[in-house]
């Protein structure tokens, strides 16, 4: 990178996508390190970058150089309609799991009432987008939203999301465990929906790439058991809190739909279903813990 103060964002733009060979993460980097973004870094081309946001630009080429993700580098990351700070204490959002929020997000409005709460709860939540994002699209009246994790770094990542998001969050409330047991015990029997993007990528998967697993935490990716023991583990524990009728909602590699339908209907949901996401894949597995009117 040139090293020249007087070098215009113009300049900085085209020298940093020629380095990454990439227009559209160069924009990223440039954008970040100028605190400018979309049009207002667009009406900045010709103006000068100072030494400081200079400095703050090599610095960020040069990790994204080495192969950190571009997420990482930026520090924060766009999941459906809101901007999630993330870093690796956390994995990175995907497309994938805003299909689970929009599965999640219809199962609770169907179970929705102005006569009782709604409570939702987003299990080994990391950064909260899950949580975070039901919890900014619902109406908050009579809606609770409990983000848990075993992590207390996702925990972290977590909370500085939620305030990051304002009064939209002023009914999320926290909790550190392992999976369900992780909520209070007082709650159990009460939420309408538990959802979850669990590990549940089998270690020996030829298809992971390696920025992943070298970049992101292994703890939130895989799972023992061909990929298989944290949803089931899940879809066991969720029984004690679901309230009647409540839905169990997960997120799953597109090879497991077959076994956790099957699964889930043995463990005592029904109306188990496998929905796919925005590529035509299995990723989405949900059920209903017995029906209202059984």
């Amino acid at each position: 990178m040139s090293n020249e103060q007087a070098s215009t964002w113009r300049e900085l733009w085209n020298e940093t996508t020629s380095v990454l060979g990439d227009e559209k993460e160069a924009r990223w980097i440039c954008e970040e390190a100028s605190g400018l973004e979309g049009s207002e870094f667009l009406e900045s081309l010709n103006e000068p970058a100072t030494m400081r946001m200079g400095v703050s630009l090599q610095a960020m080429v040069g990790r994204r150089l080495a192969g950190e993700p571009v997420q990482y580098v930026l520090g924060h990351w766009p999941f459906r309609h809101i901007d999630l700070l993330i870093d690796q204490r956390v994995l990175i959002p995907r497309p994938e799991t805003e299909q689970v929020v929009e599965v999640a997000l219809s199962c609770a409005r169907q179970l929705r009432s102005d006569e009782h709460m709604l409570r939702i709860a987003d299990i080994g939540t990391g950064c909260g987008a899950i949580g975070l994002s039901m919890a900014n699209e619902l109406p908050h009246d009579n809606t609770e939203v409990w983000l848990s994790d075993i992590s207390t770094d996702a925990l972290d990542v977590a909370r500085a999301n939620i305030a990051g998001i304002g009064r939209n969050a002023r009914n999320v409330r926290v909790a550190e465990g392992s999976w369900c047991a992780g909520l209070p015990g007082e709650l159990r029997g009460s939420f309408q929906v538990i959802v979850s993007n669990p590990p549940y990528i089998d270690e020996a998967d030829p298809l992971v790439e390696d920025s992943v697993r070298t970049w992101e935490p292994h703890i939130a990716l895989f799972s023992p058991n061909n990929g298989l023991r944290d949803v089931l583990g899940i879809a066991q524990e969720a029984r004690e809190f679901l309230a009647p009728g409540g839905y169990l909602v997960c997120e799953m590699g597109f090879a497991q739909g077959d076994v956790l339908r099957a699964e889930f209907a043995q463990l005592g949901y029904v109306h188990v279903e496998v929905r796919k996401d925005f590529a035509g894949l299995d990723r989405v597995v949900m059920g209903q813990w017995a029906t209202i009117a059984e």
